[in-house]
């Protein structure tokens, strides 16, 4: 009896610390913090679409290289990284008691934020370990490491039919991202009645052009990963700066780049308004 009340008093601690406003704090800061990357990968993509790119990566290993070169900017890359430590916490939080609304306690959702749990904490993990001189840790190219990874998965037995469901999964994860931003699905994670009648607008907007374009570029990646596993070339494999260099190769020309790169920013600023009005 003793034990089980111990148990319960336990579970309602780790509870409240798990809606306290420190965890909300390091929520609302891993927001801001994956807006920043964002906008920086859709800024390096424009400058990719208008002059080639150079020796440029339009990913998250670019983004921080960006943030590295400006003034204070190892100072900086900790505070990002501390901030994306925050956000896998909360992402923890809610693979342990739910989310917030009337169904976050479903299985499916808490699975999905354990698994967004696992990945910040990667991505927090990689921008710290640069911060503390590890450069080749956080800004490898994604390309050369979906390679590397889809060619040793290609050599295990059954791995080419692993590298295909996992394409397949990844675009059709893109294609339920993009469908979910055009139905506004994001609107109830969001206090909506405390924005004016134009943020409502421009939050709307942000999140739909922004979570479109991020869908493509899963979608795309996806693609590629399923033609490697299909053609067993790990070469086909396409990493986040590959897929996006590959919009500028269509007939549409770099045009198509530049939506996708204004988009990928549009999802950055999405993500700062998140980190004002997100439900915690």
């Amino acid at each position: 009896m003793t034990t089980g009340s111990a148990t319960g008093r336990g579970r309602r601690q780790a509870r409240r610390a798990a809606n306290s406003t420190a965890v909300s704090g390091a929520a609302r800061a891993g927001f801001a913090a994956r807006g920043a990357i964002y906008v920086l990968i859709g800024v390096l993509s424009l400058r990719i679409a208008f002059s080639g790119g150079g020796g440029e990566q339009a990913d998250r290993g670019g983004a921080i290289a960006e943030i590295a070169e400006k003034p204070f900017g190892t100072v900086m890359l900790w505070l990002l990284g501390i901030a994306l430590v925050g956000m896998a916490l909360w992402r923890l939080t809610e693979a342990a008691f739910g989310q917030a609304g009337p169904d976050g306690e479903k299985a499916s959702k808490r699975a999905m934020a354990a698994g967004r749990c696992v990945f910040y904490g990667f991505v927090a993990y990689s921008v710290l370990s640069y911060a503390a001189g590890e450069k080749g840790s956080g800004s490898g190219s994604s390309d050369k490491d979906s390679q590397d990874l889809t060619a040793k998965v290609l050599d295990w037995p059954g791995g080419q039919w692993i590298v295909g469901i996992a394409g397949a999964a990844v675009a059709g994860a893109g294609v339920w991202i993009a469908v979910r931003a055009f139905m506004r699905k994001f609107q109830k994670h969001l206090k909506v009645s405390d924005m004016s009648l134009k943020t409502r607008k421009v939050v709307n907007s942000l999140g739909m052009f922004g979570g479109a374009c991020r869908g493509a570029v899963f979608a795309v990646a996806g693609g590629f990963a399923l033609v490697a596993a299909l053609k067993h070339k790990p070469g086909k494999a396409k990493g986040m700066d590959d897929t996006l260099r590959s919009f500028a190769d269509t007939p549409a020309g770099p045009w198509l780049l530049v939506l996708i790169a204004l988009g990928l920013a549009a999802f950055g600023v999405f993500s700062w308004a998140n980190a004002r009005w997100r439900k915690l």
